[in-house]
C-alpha cells in the first residue's frame, strides 16, 4: 500500500548514527511504498541524496518564514475568504461556537484548492486582519486574557496565516504525489502536520494514524515546542534524549509553526497566546475526532489524548522504539560511590531536591559524591545550585560537569542514577539510564512508574528524605542494585526495541485498510464522485503472484480500470453476472483490493451485499485458478 507520512522539522535527515524514527519505521516495512510530506523552513527539504532508500519520494512545504507568493484573489472570491476565515475565528473566540472550527476549517482548504495559491495572499492581506479584528471584538468573544489591541491583531493574523499555510500545500491531487491517491496517512507529530491529513480525510475518504512521543498541544500550554532544528521523529534518538538534559526557558511563551526567532521565540502578549493556543486546541480535538486511530508515546499521553476528546476505542500505545537497545550496558561501577543526575538545569527538573539529599547522603556516607550532567536553561539557576550545595556544605563533592559527550558516558560515571524532575512527560531519558544496567531513582511523577516499574525505587517529589533514603538503600547494597540494574535494562529492552514498533504499525496498518473501501480515480465521498466498491479485487488476486508477474497484473489492471469507467451498456464480458457489483469471486467487481487510484485494500462486505441473491448466469473463472 502506499503511505504518506506527515511531519514537521528543519532537518528531516541530518547526519545522525542511530538514525530517525521515520526512516527506521519505512525501512521495517519495505512491503509499502512511504513518501514523506514535511512542512519545513524556508531553506526547504535540502539535498535529495540525504533521503532514505526507503522513501518512494519527498514533498516539502515552508510553514515559517516569508509567505509564499500569490495573487490576491478578486473581489467575489475574497468575499468567500472572509466568510470562511470570519467562521473559523469565530470558533476560537466565542465559546459558542467551537463547533464550527472544521467547518470553516474544510471550506479555506476547499477555496484554496480552487484558487491555487490564494489562499497566503488571503491571509497576509489587510482584509482578513480587518476580519479577524472585527470578529475578536465581538460582544462574548472571549477576552480573559486581556484586550486585543492593534499589534496584537496584526501578529495574531500573520501567525494564523503560517499556521493554515499547509491547506495550501498542492498535495491534494489524485495522481503521482498526491494525497488522495494514498491508502493512508501516518502524522507523526500532530500540530500543523495533522492539516494535510484532515484535509485527505475530507476530500477523499483517505483514513489517517496519528503518533505522537510528546503532546503537541501539551507541549503548548507548557511552553515548551518541539525544537526547530528537527521534528517529532526526525532525527536521532541519542540527540533528543540529550536535549532532554537542556530543555530550555521558554515558558510563557507559545509556538507558531516556525523556527525564527520572530515567531518562534517571541514572547507574545497574553491575547495572542490565548487567541493561538485555542487554534491549537480546537485543531487537535478535529485532528483525535477524524483520526482513525491514535498511537501515543506512553499511557500517560494516552491519559491527556483521552482529556482532549480521543476516543479510548481508537487509542493505542505504541513505545518509541530506540536502537540504543542494542547499545552495550555500562562497564564497572566508579570506585566512589556516586549519584548521577542528568537533566535541563532549571526549576522544573529540580536540580535543589537531589542536593539535599545528597546531603543527608553524604552525612551517612562520607565518601560519596554527585556528579550532575546538564545545561544551564533558566539564566542563573546554575549559579543558584552552586549556592545551595555551598550552604549544604557539599560543594567540594558535587561536580557541574556541563552537558555530557553522549549519555552512554553520563551513566557510565555513576553507581545509582537519579531522576528528580517535578514533570516527567518523555520516557526517553528514563528509558537510556535503564539501559545502561544502573540502578534507577526517580519522582514518582509523569511516566516515570509507566517506564520503571518494579525495576527501579519511586519517591515522592519534593522530598528531599524519601530520595535520600532510596539513595542509601542502593548505595549500601551492591546485590541489590545489580539486580535492579539488570531487570531495569531487560524491561527497556523489551518495551522500547525497534522490532516491537515495527510490528504494531504493520497491524495497524493492514486493519485500517481492511475497513475502509477504495475510491477508484481517487476521488472520493467529499467530492461527490462514484460511491466506492468493496472488493473490485479478492484477496486471491493480491497473494497470488504466478508466473504472470508484476507487468502482467499492471496491464490487467488498465484493462479493468477502462471496464470500470464504461457503463453498463458497454460491457459485453458474459462473465459478469451483474455490472458494477461483483463478488469475491469476480476479477471485475467493485472493491477495496482495487488498484484503481493508487489503493489496493480490503473492507467488509455491506450488508446490502450480503443479502442480495446471487444472479444467474455463468460464473466467472477463479482468479486463483487464472494465476495458478
Amino acid at each position: 500500500m502506499r503511505v504518506a507520512l506527515l511531519t514537521e522539522g528543519a532537518r528531516p535527515h541530518p547526519d545522525r548514527g542511530a538514525g530517525a524514527w521515520c526512516d527506521r519505521l519505512a525501512e521495517g516495512l519495505p512491503e509499502h511504498d512511504f513518501e514523506l510530506y514535511l512542512l519545513t523552513g524556508p531553506a526547504g527539504l535540502g539535498s535529495a541524496a540525504r533521503l532514505s532508500p526507503a522513501w518512494q519520494g519527498a514533498h516539502d512545504l515552508a510553514l515559517w518564514g516569508r509567505r509564499p507568493r500569490g495573487r490576491a484573489p478578486g473581489t467575489l472570491r475574497r468575499r468567500q475568504y472572509a466568510r470562511a476565515y470570519e467562521e473559523l475565528v469565530r470558533a476560537l473566540v466565542l465559546p459558542g461556537e467551537r463547533a464550527g472550527f472544521g467547518a470553516g476549517l474544510y471550506r479555506l482548504a476547499a477555496l484554496a484548492r480552487e484558487d491555487e495559491g490564494t489562499l497566503p495572499a488571503f491571509l497576509g492581506s489587510a482584509h482578513a486582519r480587518r476580519v479577524l479584528e472585527r470578529t475578536w471584538r465581538l460582544p462574548g468573544a472571549d477576552t480573559s486574557a486581556g484586550q486585543p489591541l492593534v499589534r496584537d491583531v496584526l501578529v495574531a493574523a500573520d501567525l494564523l496565516e503560517q499556521c493554515l499555510r499547509p491547506l495550501s500545500a498542492p498535495w491534494y491531487g489524485t495522481g503521482p504525489g498526491g494525497l488522495g491517491g494514498a491508502d493512508l496517512c501516518h502524522v507523526v507529530g500532530g500540530g500543523p502536520a495533522a492539516l494535510p491529513a484532515l484535509v485527505a480525510r475530507h476530500l477523499h475518504g483517505v483514513p489517517f494514524v496519528v503518533t505522537e512521543h510528546g503532546l503537541h498541544l501539551r507541549e503548548q500550554y507548557l511552553g515548551f515546542p518541539p525544537r526547530a532544528d528537527g521534528g517529532a521523529g526526525a532525527e536521532s534518538e541519542e540527540r533528543q534524549a540529550r536535549d532532554e538534559c537542556r530543555s530550555d526557558d521558554r515558558r510563557h511563551r507559545v509556538r507558531a509553526p516556525g523556527g525564527e526567532r520572530a515567531s518562534h521565540e517571541a514572547p507574545y502578549r497574553w491575547p495572542v497566546r490565548a487567541l493561538l493556543l485555542s487554534f491549537f486546541r480546537a485543531l487537535t480535538e478535529e485532528t483525535y475526532r477524524q483520526a482513525a486511530i491514535l498511537t501515543p508515546g506512553s499511557a500517560h499521553d494516552q491519559q491527556w489524548q483521552r482529556r482532549c476528546g480521543a476516543d479510548p476505542a481508537r487509542t493505542r500505545v505504541v513505545y518509541e522504539g530506540t536502537p540504543a537497545v542494542d547499545r552495550p550496558a555500562a562497564g564497572p561501577e566508579p570506585e566512589r560511590p556516586t549519584l548521577v543526575w542528568a537533566g535541563a538545569l532549571e526549576p522544573g527538573r529540580d536540580t535543589e531536591l537531589v542536593l539535599h539529599a545528597f546531603a543527608r547522603v553524604r552525612a551517612e556516607l562520607p565518601a560519596a559524591r554527585l556528579v550532575v550532567h546538564g545545561q544551564e536553561t533558566a539564566p542563573g539557576y546554575l549559579a543558584h545550585c552552586a549556592a545551595v550545595a555551598e550552604r549544604l556544605g557539599v560543594a567540594v563533592a558535587v561536580d557541574f560537569a556541563g552537558r555530557p559527550g553522549s549519555l552512554a558516558e553520563a551513566w557510565q560515571s555513576g553507581t545509582v542514577v537519579v531522576f528528580s524532575a517535578l514533570s516527567q512527560r518523555s520516557p526517553r531519558l528514563l528509558a537510556d539510564a535503564m539501559l545502561s544496567g544502573r540502578a534507577v531513582v526517580s519522582t514518582d511523577v509523569g511516566v516515570a512508574r509507566e517506564v520503571v516499574g518494579p525495576t527501579g525505587l519511586l519517591v515522592p517529589a519534593r522530598d528531599p528524605r524519601a530520595l535520600a533514603g532510596a539513595c542509601l538503600a542502593l548505595l549500601r547494597d551492591e546485590e541489590r542494585r545489580s539486580r535492579l540494574g539488570l531487570a531495569g535494562r531487560l524491561r527497556a529492552q523489551e518495551r522500547f526495541a525497534v522490532e516491537p514498533v515495527i510490528g504494531a504499525f504493520r497491524e495497524i496498518y493492514l486493519e485500517l485498510v481492511s475497513q475502509y473501501p477504495a475510491f477508484p480515480g481517487g476521488g472520493g465521498v467529499g467530492e461527490g464522485n462514484r460511491a466506492p466498491r468493496p472488493f473490485a479485487r479478492p484477496a486471491e488476486y493480491w497473494l497470488a503472484d504466478g508466473a504472470r508477474g508484476r507487468d502482467d497484473r499492471d496491464s490487467r489492471d488498465g484493462r479493468d480500470d477502462r471496464e470500470a469507467s464504461a457503463g453498463p451498456a458497454d460491457r459485453a464480458d458474459p462473465a459478469d453476472p451483474e455490472p458494477g457489483g461483483g463478488g469475491a469471486g469476480a476479477p471485475d467487481g467493485g472493491g477495496a483490493g482495487a488498484p484503481d487510484g493508487g489503493r489496493g485494500q480490503l473492507a467488509v462486505v455491506p450488508a446490502a451485499a450480503e443479502e442480495r441473491p446471487e444472479p444467474a448466469g455463468p460464473a466467472g473463472p477463479s482468479v486463483l485458478a487464472e494465476a495458478v
